[in-house]
């Protein structure tokens, strides 16, 4: 007698709303934990994330933020697919457990794709962990090159002795809009066509964080956007997550750690974590020499003919997950 098989289609891409943020959350946790049992590591656990971190995702991707659905329309595969003007990258995306190896994951990545490249992107990228062969020469099957990595670090600071922190938030309705001018001249001026426009202003729309300014006399030196609200579901503030600065140089970019620094402190969190691109070596050495250590490392790929763009002097830090 021939054994019973399930219909493995899946339908799709819908675009992501928020109703369908906790679905992802279940499809995401699972999927994840999976991957890390895989690994070996048969303890852990992914949490689910917090629902408005996804709201921010969502929106951030817009229509790049797809679903793929099984044959009940429960959510199988997703993948949320984000565009900051000339750089394109995706992420989180992931394959309930039971749909793998089934050739869903190549739909879902290509065509996210063949979506930002539609769009002109010029960088395609995504993170994966660097650890797991399989996930690397998945990527690589689809023609993503490995690159540098990004280093998490983090650091415990002191809550008192900062000076006012100077932040986006606290600037008059003329003065935001000047200030986001600058931002994206800043931006513009080291690693051309890339634009955080629409991430500053999620973030402060959303009451997720805010963004650090350091001005001088000529105009705006660095910036830094960062996250407090919690990143895992049910969990409390206790962490300031960079996940953009862009510094005219190094001096500015050790200006722009103190801001963060500042601000976290002015709120009364104390562990500051920074995701730093490897390609930035000096920058890299300055937050160890700051006291900030090592926790976690994702490997950057890109897809064959858009590759990352780094700035000749300066640093832009672009985080390439929620």
């Amino acid at each position: 007698m021939r054994a019973w098989l399930p219909d493995i289609r899946v339908t799709g891409p819908e675009r992501a709303t928020e109703r369908d943020i906790e679905s992802l959350n279940r499809v995401f946790a699972e999927a994840f934990t999976d991957r890390y049992r895989r690994d070996g590591l048969i303890g852990v656990r992914v949490p689910q994330l917090n629902p408005l971190v996804w709201r921010y995702a969502l929106l951030d991707a817009g229509a790049g933020a797809m679903v793929w659905r099984d044959e009940q329309g429960d959510i199988a595969a997703f993948n949320v697919a984000h565009q900051a003007g000339v750089e394109g990258w995706m992420g989180p995306l992931a394959v309930r457990p039971d749909r793998q190896s089934t050739g869903v994951g190549k739909t879902i990545v290509r065509t996210a794709a063949d979506w930002l490249i539609d769009r002109a992107v010029t960088t395609l990228g995504l993170e994966t962990m660097p650890r797991t062969p399989e996930n690397i020469g998945f990527y690589a099957r689809l023609g993503f090159i490995p690159g540098y990595l990004t280093v998490t670090l983090t650091n415990e600071i002191a809550t008192r002795g900062h000076p006012a922190p100077v932040v986006l938030s606290r600037r008059s309705a003329d003065e935001k809009e000047a200030a986001m001018e600058a931002a994206r001249r800043l931006v513009s001026d080291l690693v051309s066509g890339i634009d955080f426009s629409r991430e500053i202003l999620l973030t402060a729309e959303l009451g997720l964080g805010d963004t650090s300014l350091v001005e001088s006399d000529t105009g705006l030196d660095a910036l830094a956007l960062w996250h407090s609200a919690p990143l895992a579901d049910s969990r409390t503030r206790d962490e300031v997550r960079v996940l953009k600065l862009v510094a005219r140089d190094d001096a500015a970019f050790g200006a722009a750690i103190a801001a963060v620094e500042a601000a976290a402190a002015k709120a009364g969190i104390r562990r500051i974590a920074v995701r730093c691109q490897s390609r930035y070596d000096e920058a890299f050495r300055r937050l160890i020499a700051r006291g900030y250590r090592v926790r976690w490392t994702d490997l950057r790929m890109t897809y064959e003919g858009y590759p990352e763009r780094h700035a000749a002097r300066g640093v832009v830090f672009s985080n390439w997950e929620i």
